[in-house]
Protein backbone atom coordinates (compact mmCIF):
# COMPACT_ATOMS: atom_id res chain seq x y z
CA UNK A 1 0.00 0.00 0.00
CA UNK A 2 1.45 3.17 -1.01
CA UNK A 3 0.18 6.27 1.47
CA UNK A 4 1.64 9.89 1.51
CA UNK A 5 3.41 10.81 4.56
CA UNK A 6 4.24 8.59 8.10
CA UNK A 7 2.06 6.61 9.85
CA UNK A 8 2.21 8.95 12.78
CA UNK A 9 0.26 11.71 10.69
CA UNK A 10 -1.62 9.43 7.82
CA UNK A 11 -5.01 10.16 10.41
CA UNK A 12 -4.95 13.63 9.94
CA UNK A 13 -3.40 14.21 6.60
CA UNK A 14 -6.38 12.14 5.55
CA UNK A 15 -8.94 13.92 7.61
CA UNK A 16 -8.05 16.60 6.06
CA UNK A 17 -8.06 15.91 2.52
CA UNK A 18 -11.17 14.31 2.81
CA UNK A 19 -13.00 17.85 4.56
CA UNK A 20 -11.44 19.91 1.64
CA UNK A 21 -13.06 17.76 -0.78
CA UNK A 22 -16.38 17.51 0.81
CA UNK A 23 -16.42 21.01 2.56
CA UNK A 24 -19.91 21.46 0.79
CA UNK A 25 -21.11 18.56 3.36
CA UNK A 26 -18.93 18.07 6.31
CA UNK A 27 -16.59 20.29 8.64
CA UNK A 28 -14.33 19.51 11.08
CA UNK A 29 -14.38 19.55 14.36
CA UNK A 30 -12.24 22.36 15.80
CA UNK A 31 -9.26 20.79 17.95
CA UNK A 32 -10.41 17.35 17.22
CA UNK A 33 -10.21 14.08 14.44
CA UNK A 34 -13.72 14.29 13.91
CA UNK A 35 -16.13 15.63 11.14
CA UNK A 36 -20.30 17.07 11.71
CA UNK A 37 -22.26 18.05 8.74
CA UNK A 38 -22.14 21.26 7.59
CA UNK A 39 -26.08 21.86 7.73
CA UNK A 40 -26.55 21.53 11.35
CA UNK A 41 -30.51 21.35 11.66
CA UNK A 42 -32.69 24.16 12.53
CA UNK A 43 -34.99 22.01 15.03
CA UNK A 44 -33.49 19.87 18.33
CA UNK A 45 -32.85 16.25 16.72
CA UNK A 46 -30.92 13.71 18.18
CA UNK A 47 -26.92 13.81 17.00
CA UNK A 48 -26.15 11.00 15.95
CA UNK A 49 -22.71 10.03 16.39
CA UNK A 50 -20.82 6.78 14.70
CA UNK A 51 -17.12 6.63 15.13
CA UNK A 52 -13.89 4.18 15.27
CA UNK A 53 -10.61 3.73 13.72
CA UNK A 54 -9.71 4.92 10.09
CA UNK A 55 -8.52 2.54 7.42
CA UNK A 56 -12.54 1.60 6.49
CA UNK A 57 -13.56 4.60 4.53
CA UNK A 58 -16.42 5.14 3.57
CA UNK A 59 -17.04 4.63 7.22
CA UNK A 60 -17.02 6.46 9.50
CA UNK A 61 -16.56 9.88 8.44
CA UNK A 62 -18.10 9.16 4.68
CA UNK A 63 -20.83 8.59 6.39
CA UNK A 64 -21.91 11.87 7.83
CA UNK A 65 -24.23 13.77 6.31
CA UNK A 66 -28.14 14.93 6.33
CA UNK A 67 -29.91 11.63 6.87
CA UNK A 68 -27.64 9.41 7.88
CA UNK A 69 -24.67 10.60 10.78
CA UNK A 70 -24.17 13.93 12.45
CA UNK A 71 -21.23 13.60 13.45
CA UNK A 72 -17.96 11.02 13.02
CA UNK A 73 -14.79 10.32 15.30
CA UNK A 74 -11.99 8.73 14.04
CA UNK A 75 -8.88 7.24 15.60
CA UNK A 76 -5.63 6.06 14.22
CA UNK A 77 -5.56 2.94 11.82
CA UNK A 78 -7.78 0.31 13.44
CA UNK A 79 -7.36 1.62 16.32
CA UNK A 80 -10.61 3.63 18.73
CA UNK A 81 -10.76 7.27 19.32
CA UNK A 82 -9.86 8.96 22.17
CA UNK A 83 -12.87 9.61 25.24
CA UNK A 84 -11.50 13.35 24.29
CA UNK A 85 -11.68 13.42 20.65
CA UNK A 86 -15.34 11.37 21.33
CA UNK A 87 -16.31 13.97 23.47
CA UNK A 88 -15.62 17.16 21.34
CA UNK A 89 -16.89 15.65 18.11
CA UNK A 90 -20.17 14.88 20.25
CA UNK A 91 -20.39 18.43 21.94
CA UNK A 92 -20.04 19.60 18.52
CA UNK A 93 -22.98 17.63 16.89
CA UNK A 94 -25.15 18.22 19.94
CA UNK A 95 -28.08 19.81 18.85
CA UNK A 96 -30.43 19.91 22.07
CA UNK A 97 -31.84 16.39 21.99
CA UNK A 98 -29.34 14.30 22.71
CA UNK A 99 -26.45 12.10 21.44
CA UNK A 100 -27.03 8.63 19.89
CA UNK A 101 -23.11 6.82 19.97
CA UNK A 102 -22.98 3.95 16.97
CA UNK A 103 -19.80 1.67 16.82
CA UNK A 104 -18.50 -1.59 16.46
CA UNK A 105 -17.99 -3.85 19.82
CA UNK A 106 -14.67 -3.35 19.86
CA UNK A 107 -13.28 -3.23 23.54
CA UNK A 108 -11.26 -0.05 22.84
CA UNK A 109 -14.04 1.79 21.24
CA UNK A 110 -16.34 0.57 24.03
CA UNK A 111 -14.24 2.04 26.88
CA UNK A 112 -13.24 5.46 25.17
CA UNK A 113 -17.07 5.92 23.92
CA UNK A 114 -18.66 4.79 27.53
CA UNK A 115 -15.51 7.73 29.00
CA UNK A 116 -17.05 9.99 26.70
CA UNK A 117 -20.65 9.70 27.26
CA UNK A 118 -20.19 9.78 30.90
CA UNK A 119 -18.92 13.12 30.36
CA UNK A 120 -21.46 14.26 28.72
CA UNK A 121 -24.16 12.97 30.85
CA UNK A 122 -21.85 15.34 33.63
CA UNK A 123 -22.63 17.92 31.64
CA UNK A 124 -26.29 17.43 31.68
CA UNK A 125 -26.75 15.98 28.03
CA UNK A 126 -27.92 12.34 27.49
CA UNK A 127 -27.08 9.41 25.23
CA UNK A 128 -27.09 6.72 24.31
CA UNK A 129 -25.16 3.75 23.04
CA UNK A 130 -25.93 1.23 20.15
CA UNK A 131 -23.40 -1.80 19.65
CA UNK A 132 -23.12 -3.55 16.05
CA UNK A 133 -22.38 -6.81 16.62
CA UNK A 134 -23.52 -8.24 13.19
CA UNK A 135 -20.18 -10.77 12.74
CA UNK A 136 -21.37 -14.25 13.32
CA UNK A 137 -17.91 -15.73 12.44
CA UNK A 138 -16.86 -13.36 15.80
CA UNK A 139 -18.77 -15.37 18.61
CA UNK A 140 -22.07 -18.12 19.38
CA UNK A 141 -25.48 -16.94 18.30
CA UNK A 142 -26.06 -17.80 22.14
CA UNK A 143 -24.07 -15.09 23.08
CA UNK A 144 -24.20 -12.04 20.79
CA UNK A 145 -22.85 -9.57 23.00
CA UNK A 146 -19.85 -11.08 22.58
CA UNK A 147 -19.52 -10.70 18.55
CA UNK A 148 -18.09 -7.69 16.77
CA UNK A 149 -18.88 -4.88 14.34
CA UNK A 150 -18.65 -5.10 10.56
CA UNK A 151 -20.14 -4.24 7.31
CA UNK A 152 -23.57 -4.45 9.10
CA UNK A 153 -22.11 -1.26 11.01
CA UNK A 154 -23.52 0.85 8.13
CA UNK A 155 -27.09 -0.94 7.80
CA UNK A 156 -27.60 -0.06 11.61
CA UNK A 157 -26.43 3.74 10.88
CA UNK A 158 -28.67 3.93 8.75
CA UNK A 159 -31.24 3.24 10.19
CA UNK A 160 -30.57 5.07 13.03
CA UNK A 161 -30.14 7.91 10.94
CA UNK A 162 -33.08 8.11 9.36
CA UNK A 163 -35.24 7.72 12.80
CA UNK A 164 -33.10 10.93 14.42
CA UNK A 165 -33.80 12.76 11.08
CA UNK A 166 -37.31 11.88 11.06
CA UNK A 167 -38.06 13.50 14.87
CA UNK A 168 -37.87 10.22 16.92
CA UNK A 169 -36.87 11.33 20.78
CA UNK A 170 -33.82 9.77 22.07
CA UNK A 171 -34.95 6.70 23.67
CA UNK A 172 -36.83 5.75 20.55
CA UNK A 173 -33.81 6.09 18.17
CA UNK A 174 -31.72 3.74 20.47
CA UNK A 175 -34.88 1.11 20.45
CA UNK A 176 -35.17 0.80 16.02
CA UNK A 177 -31.00 0.87 16.34
CA UNK A 178 -30.95 -1.58 18.22
CA UNK A 179 -33.83 -3.45 16.90
CA UNK A 180 -31.86 -2.98 13.13
CA UNK A 181 -28.73 -4.94 15.32
CA UNK A 182 -30.35 -7.69 16.14
CA UNK A 183 -31.75 -8.09 12.81
CA UNK A 184 -28.28 -8.02 11.11
CA UNK A 185 -26.15 -10.45 10.18
CA UNK A 186 -22.69 -10.56 8.10
CA UNK A 187 -19.97 -13.16 7.40
CA UNK A 188 -17.28 -12.09 5.07
CA UNK A 189 -13.84 -13.87 3.28
CA UNK A 190 -10.17 -12.64 2.74
CA UNK A 191 -8.18 -13.27 -0.21
CA UNK A 192 -5.29 -11.22 0.71
CA UNK A 193 -4.43 -8.97 4.01
CA UNK A 194 -3.84 -5.40 4.73
CA UNK A 195 -1.21 -3.23 5.23
CA UNK A 196 -0.65 -0.44 7.67
CA UNK A 197 0.50 3.03 6.13
CA UNK A 198 4.29 2.61 6.38
CA UNK A 199 4.60 -1.03 6.96
CA UNK A 200 6.38 -3.28 4.38
CA UNK A 201 4.28 -6.11 4.41
CA UNK A 202 0.70 -7.02 5.46
CA UNK A 203 -0.43 -7.70 8.45
CA UNK A 204 -1.11 -11.05 7.41
CA UNK A 205 -0.82 -13.66 3.73
CA UNK A 206 -3.48 -15.94 2.33
CA UNK A 207 -1.36 -18.81 -0.02
CA UNK A 208 -2.68 -17.95 -3.62
CA UNK A 209 -5.09 -21.30 -3.96
CA UNK A 210 -6.59 -20.24 -0.44
CA UNK A 211 -9.13 -18.28 1.41
CA UNK A 212 -9.63 -17.24 5.24
CA UNK A 213 -13.24 -17.23 6.22
CA UNK A 214 -14.93 -14.91 8.78
CA UNK A 215 -12.21 -12.35 8.62
CA UNK A 216 -12.47 -9.09 10.51
CA UNK A 217 -11.87 -5.72 9.59
CA UNK A 218 -9.05 -4.83 10.75
CA UNK A 219 -6.67 -6.89 9.32
CA UNK A 220 -7.25 -9.98 11.63
CA UNK A 221 -6.73 -13.59 9.89
CA UNK A 222 -9.87 -15.86 9.62
CA UNK A 223 -11.60 -18.14 11.64
CA UNK A 224 -10.94 -21.07 8.88
CA UNK A 225 -9.04 -21.80 5.87
CA UNK A 226 -10.36 -23.05 2.15
CA UNK A 227 -9.36 -23.26 -0.72
CA UNK A 228 -9.80 -20.47 -3.32
CA UNK A 229 -13.75 -20.94 -4.62
CA UNK A 230 -15.47 -19.77 -7.50
CA UNK A 231 -17.47 -16.85 -7.71
CA UNK A 232 -20.75 -18.88 -7.25
CA UNK A 233 -19.70 -21.33 -4.38
CA UNK A 234 -18.27 -18.28 -2.76
CA UNK A 235 -21.47 -17.20 -2.80
CA UNK A 236 -23.18 -20.29 -1.41
CA UNK A 237 -20.40 -20.52 1.87
CA UNK A 238 -21.30 -16.67 2.56
CA UNK A 239 -25.40 -17.23 2.03
CA UNK A 240 -25.01 -20.94 3.81
CA UNK A 241 -23.45 -19.64 6.56
CA UNK A 242 -26.29 -16.55 6.96
CA UNK A 243 -29.63 -18.41 6.45
CA UNK A 244 -29.50 -20.07 9.71
CA UNK A 245 -28.77 -17.10 11.42
CA UNK A 246 -31.44 -15.10 10.44
CA UNK A 247 -34.00 -14.08 12.34
CA UNK A 248 -37.80 -14.41 11.49
CA UNK A 249 -39.29 -11.96 9.28
CA UNK A 250 -41.85 -11.37 6.42
CA UNK A 251 -39.00 -12.32 3.64
CA UNK A 252 -38.64 -8.76 3.04
CA UNK A 253 -34.34 -7.94 3.67
CA UNK A 254 -31.41 -5.46 2.79
CA UNK A 255 -28.67 -6.73 1.41
CA UNK A 256 -25.14 -5.61 1.45
CA UNK A 257 -22.15 -7.04 -0.92
CA UNK A 258 -19.01 -5.02 0.44
CA UNK A 259 -15.50 -4.98 -0.37
CA UNK A 260 -13.04 -4.69 2.13
CA UNK A 261 -10.89 -2.36 -0.05
CA UNK A 262 -8.92 -3.98 -3.18
CA UNK A 263 -12.14 -6.35 -4.66
CA UNK A 264 -13.38 -4.93 -7.90
CA UNK A 265 -16.66 -4.04 -8.34
CA UNK A 266 -17.03 -5.75 -10.99
CA UNK A 267 -15.78 -9.13 -9.20
CA UNK A 268 -18.65 -7.94 -7.09
CA UNK A 269 -21.63 -8.06 -9.17
CA UNK A 270 -20.61 -11.51 -10.52
CA UNK A 271 -20.94 -13.18 -6.96
CA UNK A 272 -23.98 -11.02 -6.30
CA UNK A 273 -25.66 -12.34 -9.24
CA UNK A 274 -25.37 -15.88 -7.05
CA UNK A 275 -26.34 -14.09 -3.89
CA UNK A 276 -29.88 -12.97 -5.11
CA UNK A 277 -30.49 -16.66 -6.65
CA UNK A 278 -30.01 -18.04 -3.58
CA UNK A 279 -31.58 -15.82 -1.25
CA UNK A 280 -34.71 -16.15 -3.44
CA UNK A 281 -35.04 -19.83 -3.59
CA UNK A 282 -34.97 -19.48 0.47
CA UNK A 283 -38.15 -17.36 0.44
CA UNK A 284 -36.21 -14.12 0.79
CA UNK A 285 -37.31 -10.63 -1.07
CA UNK A 286 -34.10 -8.31 -1.49
CA UNK A 287 -35.73 -4.96 -1.03
CA UNK A 288 -32.78 -2.96 -1.34
CA UNK A 289 -29.53 -4.65 -2.41
CA UNK A 290 -25.98 -2.67 -2.35
CA UNK A 291 -22.83 -3.61 -3.89
CA UNK A 292 -20.00 -1.14 -3.37
CA UNK A 293 -17.68 -0.32 -0.45
CA UNK A 294 -19.22 0.63 2.77
CA UNK A 295 -16.74 -0.17 5.37
CA UNK A 296 -13.27 -1.59 3.91
CA UNK A 297 -10.38 -3.18 5.87
CA UNK A 298 -7.63 -0.47 3.45
CA UNK A 299 -6.43 -2.41 1.34
CA UNK A 300 -7.70 -6.32 2.29
CA UNK A 301 -8.42 -8.21 -0.86
CA UNK A 302 -11.91 -9.63 0.41
CA UNK A 303 -15.73 -9.40 0.42
CA UNK A 304 -18.61 -9.69 3.63
CA UNK A 305 -22.52 -10.48 2.41
CA UNK A 306 -24.84 -8.64 5.54
CA UNK A 307 -28.89 -9.10 5.69
CA UNK A 308 -31.22 -6.95 7.03
CA UNK A 309 -33.99 -8.43 7.80
CA UNK A 310 -36.93 -5.83 7.03
CA UNK A 311 -40.57 -5.16 8.95
CA UNK A 312 -42.25 -2.27 8.39
CA UNK A 313 -40.97 0.21 10.04
CA UNK A 314 -37.62 -0.62 9.48
CA UNK A 315 -38.54 -0.84 5.50
CA UNK A 316 -39.79 2.74 5.68
CA UNK A 317 -36.43 4.07 7.31
CA UNK A 318 -33.98 2.21 5.10
CA UNK A 319 -35.98 3.65 2.20
CA UNK A 320 -35.47 7.43 3.45
CA UNK A 321 -33.22 9.80 1.55
CA UNK A 322 -29.45 10.78 2.35
CA UNK A 323 -26.99 13.14 1.33
CA UNK A 324 -23.02 11.69 2.79
CA UNK A 325 -19.82 11.90 0.83
CA UNK A 326 -19.87 7.95 0.66
CA UNK A 327 -23.15 6.90 0.57
CA UNK A 328 -26.69 8.90 -1.21
CA UNK A 329 -29.97 7.39 -1.92
CA UNK A 330 -33.10 10.08 -3.17
CA UNK A 331 -36.06 9.55 -2.16
CA UNK A 332 -15.11 26.12 4.77
CA UNK A 333 -12.29 27.41 5.69
CA UNK A 334 -10.16 24.04 6.96
CA UNK A 335 -9.15 23.80 10.96
CA UNK A 336 -6.31 21.66 11.13
CA UNK A 337 -4.78 19.75 14.81
CA UNK A 338 -1.91 20.59 15.70
CA UNK A 339 -1.06 18.05 18.37
CA UNK A 340 1.90 16.13 16.41
CA UNK A 341 3.56 19.24 15.33
CA UNK A 342 3.61 20.60 19.04
CA UNK A 343 5.18 17.15 20.26
CA UNK A 344 7.48 17.30 18.28
CA UNK A 345 8.79 20.56 18.68
CA UNK A 346 8.84 19.58 22.77
CA UNK A 347 10.36 16.07 21.82
CA UNK A 348 13.31 18.21 20.21
CA UNK A 349 13.79 20.20 23.43
CA UNK A 350 16.44 19.15 26.22
CA UNK A 351 14.84 17.58 28.73
CA UNK A 352 14.25 19.70 31.67
CA UNK A 353 17.44 18.31 34.61
CA UNK A 354 15.11 18.85 37.32
CA UNK A 355 11.79 16.83 36.32
CA UNK A 356 12.02 13.15 37.26
CA UNK A 357 8.76 12.40 35.27
CA UNK A 358 9.99 13.68 32.74
CA UNK A 359 13.38 11.90 32.80
CA UNK A 360 11.72 8.52 33.46
CA UNK A 361 8.88 9.12 30.88
CA UNK A 362 11.63 9.63 28.21
CA UNK A 363 13.75 6.69 29.06
CA UNK A 364 10.47 4.70 28.51
CA UNK A 365 9.40 6.36 26.05
CA UNK A 366 13.38 5.10 24.44
CA UNK A 367 12.64 1.72 25.19
CA UNK A 368 9.37 1.55 23.56
CA UNK A 369 10.65 3.43 20.30
CA UNK A 370 13.28 0.52 20.07
CA UNK A 371 11.01 -2.50 20.90
CA UNK A 372 8.31 -1.40 18.67
CA UNK A 373 8.39 -3.51 15.92
CA UNK A 374 8.89 -6.82 18.05
CA UNK A 375 5.85 -5.49 20.24
CA UNK A 376 3.72 -5.28 16.70
CA UNK A 377 4.95 -8.15 15.47
CA UNK A 378 3.55 -10.04 19.13
CA UNK A 379 0.19 -8.29 18.36
CA UNK A 380 0.03 -9.35 14.71
CA UNK A 381 -0.02 -13.10 15.93
CA UNK A 382 -3.79 -12.96 17.11
CA UNK A 383 -5.37 -9.60 16.86
CA UNK A 384 -4.26 -6.11 14.23
CA UNK A 385 -0.52 -5.40 14.72
CA UNK A 386 -0.59 -1.80 16.01
CA UNK A 387 0.25 -2.22 19.21
CA UNK A 388 3.52 -0.94 18.89
CA UNK A 389 2.72 2.18 17.07
CA UNK A 390 0.08 2.96 19.00
CA UNK A 391 2.62 2.76 22.14
CA UNK A 392 4.99 4.86 20.23
CA UNK A 393 2.22 7.62 19.66
CA UNK A 394 0.64 7.20 23.84
CA UNK A 395 4.68 7.83 25.14
CA UNK A 396 5.35 10.83 22.47
CA UNK A 397 2.40 12.50 23.84
CA UNK A 398 2.54 11.49 27.17
CA UNK A 399 6.24 13.13 27.51
CA UNK A 400 5.47 16.14 25.53
CA UNK A 401 2.66 16.97 27.67
CA UNK A 402 5.08 16.46 31.38
CA UNK A 403 7.50 18.49 29.69
CA UNK A 404 4.55 21.19 29.56
CA UNK A 405 3.52 20.27 33.41
CA UNK A 406 6.93 20.17 35.21
CA UNK A 407 5.79 21.48 38.68
CA UNK A 408 4.90 18.69 40.00
CA UNK A 409 4.67 15.16 40.24
CA UNK A 410 1.16 14.15 40.45
CA UNK A 411 0.59 17.32 37.88
CA UNK A 412 2.72 16.11 35.75
CA UNK A 413 1.62 12.13 35.83
CA UNK A 414 -2.18 13.01 35.34
CA UNK A 415 -1.24 15.39 32.34
CA UNK A 416 0.78 12.09 30.97
CA UNK A 417 -2.15 9.93 31.43
CA UNK A 418 -4.60 11.93 29.52
CA UNK A 419 -2.34 12.91 26.50
CA UNK A 420 -1.36 9.32 26.64
CA UNK A 421 -4.73 7.88 25.97
CA UNK A 422 -5.94 10.85 23.90
CA UNK A 423 -2.74 10.15 21.35
CA UNK A 424 -3.06 5.83 21.77
CA UNK A 425 -6.70 5.85 21.72
CA UNK A 426 -7.71 2.27 21.65
CA UNK A 427 -8.09 -0.25 24.75
CA UNK A 428 -4.43 0.29 25.33
CA UNK A 429 -4.53 4.32 25.21
CA UNK A 430 -7.20 4.22 28.05
CA UNK A 431 -5.73 1.93 30.35
CA UNK A 432 -1.99 3.05 30.05
CA UNK A 433 -4.12 6.88 30.52
CA UNK A 434 -5.74 5.49 33.55
CA UNK A 435 -2.17 4.07 34.83
CA UNK A 436 -0.36 7.08 34.64
CA UNK A 437 -3.26 9.53 35.85
CA UNK A 438 -3.84 7.98 38.89
CA UNK A 439 -0.35 6.89 40.24
CA UNK A 440 -0.59 10.35 39.39
CA UNK A 441 -3.32 11.12 41.67
CA UNK A 442 -2.17 8.83 44.44
CA UNK A 443 0.94 11.15 44.66
CA UNK A 444 -0.53 14.57 45.00
CA UNK A 445 0.87 17.15 47.33
CA UNK A 446 3.89 14.88 47.26
CA UNK A 447 7.46 16.72 45.90
CA UNK A 448 9.67 13.98 44.16
CA UNK A 449 12.70 14.03 46.96
CA UNK A 450 9.87 13.22 49.55
CA UNK A 451 7.71 10.43 48.07
CA UNK A 452 8.80 7.09 49.85
CA UNK A 453 8.59 3.37 48.52
CA UNK A 454 5.23 3.08 50.89
CA UNK A 455 4.02 6.50 49.45
CA UNK A 456 4.89 4.91 45.63
CA UNK A 457 3.08 1.25 46.68
CA UNK A 458 0.17 3.53 47.73
CA UNK A 459 -0.32 5.57 44.46
CA UNK A 460 0.22 2.38 41.94
CA UNK A 461 -2.05 -0.06 44.44
CA UNK A 462 -4.91 2.55 43.86
CA UNK A 463 -3.88 3.02 39.95
CA UNK A 464 -4.38 -0.95 39.80
CA UNK A 465 -7.39 -0.72 41.56
CA UNK A 466 -8.42 2.21 39.17
CA UNK A 467 -7.58 0.11 36.18
CA UNK A 468 -9.35 -3.53 36.91
CA UNK A 469 -12.28 -1.16 37.76
CA UNK A 470 -12.28 0.12 33.57
CA UNK A 471 -10.77 -2.98 31.78
CA UNK A 472 -12.54 -5.95 33.79
CA UNK A 473 -9.75 -7.89 33.84
CA UNK A 474 -8.74 -10.69 35.12
CA UNK A 475 -5.28 -12.48 36.35
CA UNK A 476 -4.90 -15.25 33.68
CA UNK A 477 -6.77 -13.64 30.78
CA UNK A 478 -3.23 -12.42 29.20
CA UNK A 479 -3.51 -9.06 29.27
CA UNK A 480 -0.94 -6.58 30.73
CA UNK A 481 -2.78 -6.98 34.06
CA UNK A 482 -0.54 -10.51 34.02
CA UNK A 483 2.29 -8.04 34.32
CA UNK A 484 0.63 -5.40 36.40
CA UNK A 485 -0.33 -7.66 39.13
CA UNK A 486 3.04 -8.77 40.35
CA UNK A 487 4.25 -5.48 39.99
CA UNK A 488 2.12 -4.26 42.11
CA UNK A 489 2.43 -6.66 44.78
CA UNK A 490 6.69 -7.09 44.54
CA UNK A 491 6.07 -3.44 44.68
CA UNK A 492 4.72 -3.65 48.09
CA UNK A 493 6.27 -6.32 49.56
CA UNK A 494 9.61 -3.85 49.28
CA UNK A 495 8.38 -0.41 51.46
CA UNK A 496 11.38 -1.51 53.78
CA UNK A 497 13.54 -0.61 50.83
CA UNK A 498 14.63 2.70 49.08
CA UNK A 499 13.03 3.59 46.23
CA UNK A 500 15.22 2.59 43.49
CA UNK A 501 15.92 -0.51 44.92
CA UNK A 502 12.21 -1.06 46.13
CA UNK A 503 11.30 -0.13 42.08
CA UNK A 504 14.27 -1.82 39.79
CA UNK A 505 12.78 -5.47 41.93
CA UNK A 506 9.26 -5.03 40.97
CA UNK A 507 10.12 -4.48 37.23
CA UNK A 508 12.13 -7.94 37.84
CA UNK A 509 8.73 -9.24 38.41
CA UNK A 510 7.17 -7.69 35.88
CA UNK A 511 9.83 -8.95 33.08
CA UNK A 512 9.68 -12.33 34.39
CA UNK A 513 5.63 -12.54 34.21
CA UNK A 514 5.45 -11.18 30.86
CA UNK A 515 7.84 -13.76 29.51
CA UNK A 516 5.07 -16.25 31.33
CA UNK A 517 1.81 -14.89 29.57
CA UNK A 518 3.48 -16.85 26.48
CA UNK A 519 2.30 -20.04 28.37
CA UNK A 520 -1.64 -18.10 28.38
CA UNK A 521 -4.36 -17.70 26.05
CA UNK A 522 -6.01 -14.50 25.96
CA UNK A 523 -9.64 -14.17 27.10
CA UNK A 524 -10.24 -10.44 26.34
CA UNK A 525 -10.18 -8.15 23.48
CA UNK A 526 -9.82 -9.62 19.29
CA UNK A 527 -6.82 -11.40 20.68
CA UNK A 528 -9.62 -14.14 22.63
CA UNK A 529 -11.09 -15.27 19.44
CA UNK A 530 -8.28 -16.79 17.90
CA UNK A 531 -6.51 -17.61 21.49
CA UNK A 532 -4.74 -20.35 20.48
CA UNK A 533 -2.71 -18.93 18.13
CA UNK A 534 -1.06 -16.96 20.77
CA UNK A 535 -0.11 -19.97 22.34
CA UNK A 536 3.60 -19.49 22.78
CA UNK A 537 3.80 -15.52 22.41
CA UNK A 538 3.81 -13.34 25.16
CA UNK A 539 1.18 -10.71 25.54
CA UNK A 540 2.07 -7.65 23.85
CA UNK A 541 0.03 -5.36 26.78
CA UNK A 542 2.04 -7.20 29.32
CA UNK A 543 5.45 -6.84 27.33
CA UNK A 544 5.20 -2.86 26.96
CA UNK A 545 4.74 -2.74 30.69
CA UNK A 546 7.65 -4.55 31.44
CA UNK A 547 9.54 -2.65 29.07
CA UNK A 548 8.40 0.82 30.52
CA UNK A 549 9.02 0.11 34.32
CA UNK A 550 12.67 -1.59 33.83
CA UNK A 551 13.74 1.95 31.79
CA UNK A 552 11.78 3.39 34.61
CA UNK A 553 13.38 1.39 37.02
CA UNK A 554 16.74 1.85 35.39
CA UNK A 555 16.68 5.86 35.09
CA UNK A 556 16.07 6.14 38.36
CA UNK A 557 19.02 4.06 39.53
CA UNK A 558 21.22 6.32 36.69
CA UNK A 559 19.44 9.40 38.19
CA UNK A 560 20.40 8.33 41.84
CA UNK A 561 24.53 7.59 41.09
Amino acid sequence: MTTLGSPDTFKRQWLDGFVTAYGRTVQKVPDAYGVVRRDAPANPKVAVVIGGGCGHYPAFAGLVGPGLADGAVVGDVFTSPSAEQVYRTARAADNGAGVLFGFGNYQGDVLHFGLAARRLAAEGIPSRTILVTDDIASGPATEPERRRGVAGDFLVFKIAGAAAERGYNLDEVHEVAAKANARTRTFGVAFGGCTLPGADAPLFTVADQEMELGLGIHGEPGVRTVGRLSAAELADELVDGLLPELPEGDGRVVVLVNGLGRTKYEEMFVTYTRVHERLAQAGLSPVHSEVGEFVTSLDMAGVSLSILVLDDELAELYAAPCDTPGYRTTGAELTTVALESTVDELLTEEAPGTSVVDRVLTAALRSIEENEAELGRLDAVAADGDHGLGMTRGMRAAVAAARREPETVSGALLAAGTAFADAAGGASGALYGVLLAETGAGLSGAAAEDITTAMLADAVDGAVRAFCELGKAELGDKTMLDAIEPFRATLREQTGSDVVQAWRKAAGAAVVAAQETAHLRPAKGRAARLAQRSEGHSDPGAVSFSLLVTAVGEELERSAD
